[in-house]
């Protein structure tokens, strides 16, 4: 695999094979692109659930709430929690690459992380990306809907993926439009 410099990533832009609705073609730096914060957020309720059994299937609305930010209104994550929430940027990535998910540094070094294990971007995806935003410092933490929260590197692959996630049967998260909560009850 071959990570894409600035060059290519702009090409794969321009050509259409690659989509990241929403941002500036000449934001494009180095060998990434900067994606900023949605204003969609879900939040673990506090609830009488004693567990989550990963094998069965659990409804968003018993574990968690969708709260939307108002324009120019922050999102604070507290100590030790976990949101999810959503990029403002649409993605659509062609099949022959696949894209890697980072956190800024200015940001890791508050103690917000934005990705727990959701790291990778496949060939074929679309939609919004969902973060896995964590707040691992000792203090809150105030987020921008609209600020730049991470970046995207992209890798070409050795030749194009034979099943894509678009054409791969269960795929779960195609075309996401919001912070979907886990569904993998699914699998």
């Amino acid at each position: 695999m071959t990570v894409l410099s600035d060059r290519d990533i702009k090409k794969e832009l321009i050509s259409g094979r690659l989509v990241v609705q929403g941002i500036d073609i000449e934001e494009v730096s180095l060998a990434c692109v900067d994606l900023s914060l949605g204003n969609r957020f879900r939040i673990f309720k506090h609830t009488e659930i004693t567990h989550i059994d990963t094998r069965h299937k659990v409804s968003d609305d018993e574990l968690m709430d969708l709260i939307e930010v108002g324009n120019e209104k922050p999102f604070i994550i507290h100590p030790g929690e976990l949101v999810l929430g959503i990029t403002k940027e649409y993605i659509k990535i062609p099949d022959d690459l696949v894209a890697r998910l980072d956190g800024r540094s200015s940001l890791g070094r508050l103690g917000v992380v934005i990705h727990s294990t959701a790291g990778s971007v496949d060939p074929g995806f679309e939609g919004y990306l969902t973060l896995e935003i964590a707040n691992i410092s000792k203090v809150p933490v105030v987020l921008w809907p609209g600020s730049k929260i991470a970046r995207l590197t992209f890798d070409r692959l050795s030749s194009p993926c034979e099943t894509p996630y678009n054409k791969k049967k269960g795929a779960k998260y195609y075309k996401q439009t919001g912070p979907w909560a886990s569904k993998i009850g699914q699998d």
